[in-house]
């Protein structure tokens, strides 16, 4: 028997020595694979490669998520790309684990997602947070047993049995009926539109939707745009701004669909719902879907046709990193895949407009004689013949006019009552000064709440009650409403009208529907009911509020809520009328005229001459002074480009709930031309990233073309 060699003693422990594990097999085929991290770390920002073990060959595939080690922690990501070499200089560390063999992360996507941190100046792992929904085992599993199933591969269940799984029928080819194209027979250059998508083209437009109930509203408008699509066998996505728009767009299209599978994609629908309908989009089992915000990055199969539902609507930004408009990323999905484009409202953006005046989309609009025929008659109390009739108009919050119209109408159906702000008095001021009245711990709003007969007056940061109260600013006691929310003014008009039946549509109580019967309904901005025969009148109140807030977009936004609740009124022929209680302005005017892209032309003139967006793009610097000063320190050369200029920074005050003694912040606009933007996205993208490597500084929020910056 041979002898064995003797055992070296470990100089630590006395103990034999361990010997070191043999290095891991790599891959036989490009045994490198490039991992983006999910992690919202600056430094992260980066692909990093990894090593593919000869046992993980197979399955560490292009698109599926993995599980890899960063700085020693365990981090999740997606392989972008499997190569033959590495040019990182180092031993590469093996990919830990393979999560699912789904490659849920498709190329297009991958390029989309790409571009939209780069055009946000974000980080891609933020991105793919958005584009790819969290993994569902469950849901998974089970997909990849029915979708074996459907290829005629045999499954069996954990008793060795054979399971059962019905075959899904491929999606029918549909041809466009005159029912989904109906509404668009009325629309200038509709009509060339569909049949230029039914024919496999990929026009580009930006509609001005008239109608907001019936068989011609605005879902239906999109039925047939996406029908027309379908009918040259491709796929189309629709992205709407909250769930009672889903719901209506969603019931639309699969009546204009029947038979085809119309995934639904929205947050609220819960992690395996979201993820079943991503799933069968992924297998090109559906070829349809209709989502909210993060809908933008569905992978549909053969995508022809992307369609963006009043994109003016501020939750259609992303208040998280980076900071994404659903209708910028659905342009970029388009200039990627060559699809159609669809952006649709019963207004028109700056945005959009900006680019319709390029040439970049085409115009749909109704003529001149169809509005009249189908818009309801639109008065404001602040003409010259409504403030002869009534000189208190301008100073009454329900003025003659407005009572009386309210009375007439409900005889013939529900009157919609249009208000700012939801709650009961949801902003309050000293009755000496006219100061907002501040809470006394956080320096939050107080504001006036009914529960009952009981009202109380609490801060609507902390629910501090105040019993107190006492002005900072002259020592003054006493409380005024500086505005009225909707139960006030449902209060207000139940004594006005008694016996009326009064409903509300506000905050957490928001209705989709009311029926035709007659009733005031009284619903804040945004949450207006719909009626299926469409109101009798609508009264828009508060006209003035919504026109002095404090954002560039005041006036562009007021037009955009009052024409959507303008439009769910009868057509004056039926009896239908609108009355605004608010001053003369330009907005009042396009609501009058039923003018919004006019409008919207006037005020893209405006801001071009005074060099704001979206005539230039605008970048937000935001965090602790001398980090905002370094930043810009290091970002020296982008702001030497011609045509860049920089305001600030400046000192900013707390925008939510926190202690009153919070570090200040200041921020600071950086303007650049749009000729430059991706240059400078890119740039500041950069320079973000490497100052977070370096730790020098703290972090700096970077917002780019942010609707609620200016």
């Amino acid at each position: 028997m041979p002898e064995r060699e003797p055992v070296q003693p470990s100089l630590l422990s006395g103990f034999p020595a361990v010997p070191p594990p043999s290095a891991p097999r790599p891959a036989p085929e490009l045994p490198v694979a490039r991992v983006s991290v999910e992690s919202p770390l600056p430094q992260l920002d980066r692909p990093f490669d990894y090593l593919v073990t000869e046992e993980l060959h197979d399955a560490a595939r292009p698109g599926v998520r993995v599980k890899v080690r960063v700085a020693g922690q365990e981090h999740v990501g997606f392989i972008l790309e499997r190569r033959e070499t590495s040019d990182a200089g180092v031993r590469l560390a093996p990919i830990a684990a393979v999560l699912s063999p789904l490659p849920v992360l498709t190329p297009e996507v991958a390029e989309l997602a790409s571009a939209v941190a780069e055009r946000w100046a974000g980080a891609l792992g933020d991105v793919l947070r958005f584009a790819v929904p969290p993994r569902a085992a469950k849901v998974e599993a089970q997909f990849a047993l029915d979708l074996a199933a459907g290829e005629g591969q045999e499954t069996h269940d954990a008793a060795g049995e054979p399971r059962a799984v019905t075959r899904p029928a491929d999606p029918p080819h549909h041809v466009p009926d005159a029912s989904a194209a109906a509404g668009w027979t009325e629309l200038r250059h509709g009509a060339a539109f569909l049949r230029h998508l039914a024919a496999g083209g990929s026009p580009r437009a930006v509609l001005s939707a008239v109608h907001g109930y019936g068989p011609a509203a605005w879902p239906q408008l999109v039925a047939g745009a996406v029908a027309a699509a379908r009918s040259s066998g491709r796929g189309a996505l629709v992205v709407v701004p909250d769930r009672r728009d889903l719901a209506r767009a969603h019931a639309a299209l699969e009546a204009a669909l029947p038979g085809e599978r119309v995934v639904r994609l929205a947050a609220e629908d819960g992690p395996s719902t979201r993820s079943r309908g991503f799933l069968e989009l992924l297998a090109g089992r559906a070829h349809v879907a209709v989502g909210t915000r993060g809908a933008a990055f569905a992978p549909v199969p053969s995508l022809g046709l992307v369609v963006c539902w009043d994109d003016g609507d501020d939750l259609h930004a992303e208040p998280r990193a980076p900071y994404f408009h659903t209708r910028e990323v659905l342009l970029l999905r388009a200039e990627q895949t060559g699809c159609a484009v669809l952006i649709a409202g019963h207004t028109v953006s700056a945005e959009s407009e900006r680019l319709a005046a390029t040439g970049w989309l085409q115009r749909i609009a109704a003529e001149r004689s169809v509005l009249r025929r189908s818009l309801p008659r639109v008065t404001s109390t602040a003409d010259s013949v409504e403030s002869a009739r009534d000189p208190l108009a301008r100073i009454a919050r329900l003025p003659h006019a407005a009572w009386q119209l309210a009375r007439d109408a409900l005889a013939d159906g529900p009157v919609l009552v249009q208000v700012a702000r939801a709650g009961y008095a949801p902003s309050l001021a000293c009755t000496r000064c006219r100061e907002p009245a501040r809470c006394r711990h956080c320096a939050g709003p107080l504001a006036e709440r009914a529960a009952g007969r009981e009202r109380t007056v609490e801060c609507r940061w902390c629910a501090t009650p105040e019993r107190d109260f006492t002005c900072r600013v002259c020592g003054g006691h006493g409380l005024r409403r500086t505005a009225v929310g909707a139960l006030r003014t449902a209060e207000e008009l139940g004594r006005a009208f008694p016996g009326a039946v009064v409903v509300t549509s506000s905050g957490d109580a928001v209705k989709a529907e009311v029926p035709d019967a007659p009733a005031l309904v009284v619903a804040t901005v945004g949450a207006e009911p719909v009626a299926p025969s469409g109101y009798a009148a609508a009264v828009l109140l508060d006209g003035d509020t919504l026109l002095r807030r404090e954002s560039l977009r005041a006036p562009e936004e007021a037009l955009r809520r009052w024409l959507n609740a303008a439009a769910l009124v009868r057509a004056a022929g039926d009896g239908g009328r609108v009355v605004i209680t608010a001053g003369e302005s330009e907005a009042v005017a396009a609501l009058v005229r039923w003018d919004p892209a006019g409008f919207a032309a006037r005020e893209l003139d405006l801001r071009r001459e005074l060099g704001l967006p979206p005539a230039v793009r605008v970048a937000a610097l935001t965090g602790a002074a001398p980090d905002v000063e370094a930043f810009l320190a290091a970002a020296r050369p982008l702001l030497d480009i011609p045509g860049v200029r920089v305001a600030g920074p400046v000192e900013r005050e707390p925008e939510g709930p926190g202690p009153h003694e919070q570090a200040a912040t200041v921020r600071a606009l950086v303007f650049f031309p749009i000729s430059s933007g991706a240059a400078l996205t890119r740039g500041l993208r950069h320079v973000r990233t490497s100052l977070a490597a370096r730790r020098e500084t703290g972090p700096v929020q970077v917002r780019v073309d942010s609707p609620d910056v200016l």
